[in-house]
């Protein structure tokens, strides 16, 4: 005989994994440690200062 389903607590299972499996995929994709932000932000204060010290003028 088949298993009887609540489908009221599928339906909150089957969106909990698909909100986890959001999450992870934007952990990927925006998740980034304090020191690579911060070295990228100095990386790009570097960058700026060099591209301004090649100026000719004001």
């Amino acid at each position: 005989m088949a298993e009887i389903v609540n489908l009221n607590r599928a339906r909150k299972a089957k969106t909990r994994e698909d909100r986890a499996a959001q999450a992870d995929a934007n952990r990927t994709k925006f998740g980034r440690t304090k020191a690579e932000r911060e070295r990228q932000t100095a990386q790009d204060a570097l960058e700026a200062q060099r591209l301004d010290g090649h100026k000719r003028e004001d």
